[in-house]
Parts: structure tokens; sequence; C-alpha cells
């Protein structure tokens, strides 16, 4: 039975696409834009969420006050205070990344597309040639987290990430190091 699969011109894409399909990235709620104090803090006023990160900026004002400052728009807010109201805006806009699971860090990864260590290039994955096996448990996962977790993990730090500590760490180094060149890659996650 097959498992959940990537896909990707680059080795580092398909594997942010398995990892999309398997745990939610860090990223911005769609319906948090708005640019200007007075629009920002009307929307987080009406939410209890909002008004949480409001208290955690350090947004401390008296209710007849909000009420001038969402009563008018042109209202003469301190700089002090729109800056609290958007940094309380851009914490609640923010969705974190969840962690990676133990289903992925302790997955076996199935790896097709073109696979080079030396001399040695194939294309792995086809009726001639098995995928290349990673056994995802022998690795360490920690940098790679960390990178997901604060939704830096771009296509290239993936690959070369997992290259050094996770093939590596599977498998070795390789006659003289491993290299993904090919355009198309799969990753299935078993």
């Amino acid at each position: 039975m097959a498992g959940p699969t990537g896909r990707g011109d680059s080795l580092g894409a398909a594997l942010n696409d398995l990892l999309r399909a398997q745990v939610t990235p860090r990223h911005r709620l769609s319906t948090y834009n708005a640019k200007h104090w007075h629009a920002q803090l009307s929307q987080l006023t009406g939410t209890r969420r909002g008004y949480q990160a409001l208290e955690s900026a350090g947004l401390d004002v008296q209710p007849d006050t909000l009420f001038k400052w969402l009563s008018d728009p042109e209202y003469n807010v301190r700089r002090s205070y729109r800056d609290l109201i958007h940094t309380a805006y851009e914490n609640v806009a923010i969705v974190p990344a969840e962690p990676l699971t133990d289903t992925i860090k302790k997955g076996q990864f199935e790896i097709s597309g073109w696979v080079t260590t030396g001399s040695d290039r194939r294309l792995r994955g086809t009726r001639k040639a098995s995928p290349l096996r990673i056994d995802g448990r022998r690795g360490h996962w920690s940098e790679i987290e960390a990178l997901w977790l604060a939704g830096d993990l771009r296509d290239d730090d993936f690959e070369d990430r997992f290259i050094d500590d996770i093939i590596v760490a599977d498998i070795g180094e390789g006659t003289d190091g491993w290299a993904f060149s090919g355009d198309s890659y799969a990753v299935e996650l078993r």
C-alpha cells in the first residue's frame, strides 16, 4: 500500500510537498491583511483571541478609550499604541507550524528520481532500479524541525539538511557525497 507522496522539481521541493501534506506549516491567515491601525484594531476586538493578543502585546487602555479609538478612524493615537496594535495583529495573523510527527521522523522514505554518488548516477524508482530507501529513525531532525517551525525551510535548505542529517546518518557519505541533480522527484513516506 502506497503512503503519502511529495512531488517536486528537486528533492527539497518534493520533501517540502510531503511535509505540507502531513503537518500544517507556519502561515499567515488570509483574512488578516489590514494595514491601517484602526482596521487592525477593529478586527482584533472582534474575537477573544484578538483581545488576548492585545493584552499580550502590552496594550492596556480603558474600555471608554478603546471605544473612542474604534468610533473614529482619524483619532490621534500615539505611535507607541499603534505599534502595540500592529504587534498584536501580527501575532494573531501568523499561525505557528505544527511540529514534525514521529510518523515523519521515524518513517521510511523512498526517493525516486536521479540519484548520484561519486560517478554512479542512476534514475531510481523505475522498473529497472528501486527507489533510494532511507530510514528516518537514524537521522538527526533537530535542525530541519527548527527551520520548519520558524517557517524558513526552503527547498534547497531542506535538501542539504536531508542529505547531511538523514541520508548520511542512515547509509553513509557515499562514494563522493550525494547529489540529486534531476528535475523531477517523488518522495514516498512509508
